[in-house]
Order: structure tokens, then C-alpha cells, then sequence
């Protein structure tokens, strides 16, 4: 197993930057300095994150996101 983060990495199963190995390693994102659970994606190098927003859901059943600009710190929380 690789000991780094990809630059971006989602939780969708369709997209083409999800990764089961790494996301089962309990991945944890720190956005402007605060931990936040409801990430779907994250890209480091381009700085954002695209958070659910509510329970609410899209026409094809897949949650509404927000995208948001800022440092995007993505770490293995087994690690610290």
C-alpha cells in the first residue's frame, strides 16, 4: 500500500478518481484548518472540497454537494 494521498480523491463509485484500497485505510480531510467528515471529493493542488450539503438528494439519488475553495489537507486518521 502506498504511505501517500492521491492529489484528488472522491467517494463516488462512478468517478474515476475513487479508490477503495485507500478510502478503506479511513482517509480524514482537514479543510482551512478543520476536520470535516462530509467530504465527497477533495483535489489538493487545484484547493477545494466538495461537501454534502443536508440529506438532500439530486434526480439521479446521489447527495447535492457544495464546492468550496481553501488548503485542503487530506491525512490517514490511524496515523494522527
Amino acid at each position: 500500500m502506498t504511505e501517500t494521498l492521491p492529489d484528488r480523491l472522491s467517494t463516488d463509485p462512478d468517478s474515476p478518481f475513487y479508490d477503495a484500497d485507500i478510502l478503506a485505510r479511513n482517509v480524514g480531510v482537514r479543510f482551512k484548518g478543520e476536520d470535516k467528515t462530509n467530504v465527497d471529493e477533495y483535489c489538493v493542488s487545484e484547493g477545494w472540497v466538495r461537501l454534502a450539503v443536508g440529506a438532500s438528494k439530486d434526480r439521479r439519488g446521489k447527495p447535492l454537494t457544495i464546492k468550496l475553495q481553501g488548503p485542503v489537507e487530506p491525512y490517514f486518521r490511524d496515523e494522527g
